[in-house]
């Protein structure tokens, strides 16, 4: 394991190298801050296999988008993740939901857009009115831990959001934090967050684990997807809620096991962060949203 000094290219580029000069034959690299070091790295290394998860190789300016033949890329379905957890939360009982996402780059956006798609969709499983549900929404701007997005998170839960889904990498402390203060509940992602606090209820979580082992046993058979771009999704175990260690009240295995299926047989239409410019977009009727700055 190979933990780069700075959040550079040049630090993240770095850490390839002591791993590729550490005797490394295939190199997995996390989240699209690799993006441009796999860039340089496949080509400055044709013989070595990189792996890289949610995110493809480009040039730095974003003008010139490559995947080598010794790379492959896990682009993770974020909308099918968030609509798990706002079909799970809305199905639990909760009403008045919020998301607070980082920068509003697609894969957050992804998550947001499905979050909405999935409390839309069990309301009307549930036969609920017209805005009978609510959804605070905000993007940071960051992802960081910082008092300014405390304060934002206790606001929400001051207002009377009861759970909010925190799609920002170290935001998601600060929602935590506020939600231990105010009594509330969060939705963590990317990973299972039930450990981090009491608060959490679940997480819509990427099946990162998974999907690394199916490229690493179709790279020992030869069989290495090579210059490809693979979306893991539900049907690929890429996206799912840790429901052993999620704290619902209601909403059983039996619930997530029907719901997932859906997924899986393609019997679920989602709009991508590719297919709308903003929220306001999305076609909702039983959610009321209401964007804060």
């Amino acid at each position: 394991y190979y933990n780069p000094e700075a959040a550079t290219d040049d630090a993240y580029l770095a850490s390839i190298e002591l791993a590729i000069s550490g005797g490394a034959k295939v190199v997995v690299t996390p989240g699209y801050l690799f993006e441009s070091a796999v860039y340089a790295a496949q080509y400055d290394h044709p013989n070595i296999k990189f792996i890289l998860l949610d995110g493809e190789p480009h040039t730095p300016d974003y003008k010139t988008y490559q995947t080598e033949p010794n790379t492959a890329c896990l682009v993770y379905a974020e909308e099918e993740s968030g609509y798990l957890a706002g079909y799970a939360a809305v199905k639990d009982g909760f009403t008045k939901l919020g998301f607070m996402g980082g920068m509003a780059v697609p894969a957050v956006r992804a998550f947001g857009y499905g979050f909405l798609q999935g409390a839309e969709a069990a309301a009307k499983d549930m036969n609920l009115s017209d805005g009978a549900l609510t959804v605070t929404y905000h993007y940071t701007g960051n992802f960081d831990e910082n008092d300014t997005n405390k304060a934002t998170a206790a606001t929400m839960y001051q207002q009377g959001v009861e759970v909010i889904f925190a799609c920002g990498g170290a935001v998601g402390d600060s929602v935590m934090a506020a939600a231990e203060a105010a009594g509330a509940k969060v939705i963590g992602v990317d990973v299972d967050q039930s450990s981090q606090s009491e608060t959490v209820i679940t997480s819509a979580a990427k099946g990162l684990a998974a999907s690394v082992i199916a490229v690493l046993d179709a790279y020992y058979q030869g069989e290495f997807p090579a210059g490809q771009a693979l979306v893991m999704d539900a049907a690929a175990d890429g996206v799912e809620l840790p429901m052993a260690t999620s704290r619902f009240k209601t909403f059983s295995q039996a619930d997530y096991d029907a719901i997932f299926a859906k997924l899986v047989a393609g019997e679920v239409k989602l709009l991508k962060d590719s297919d709308v410019k903003s929220v306001a977009e999305i076609p909702l009727k039983l959610v009321a949203v209401t964007e804060i700055q």
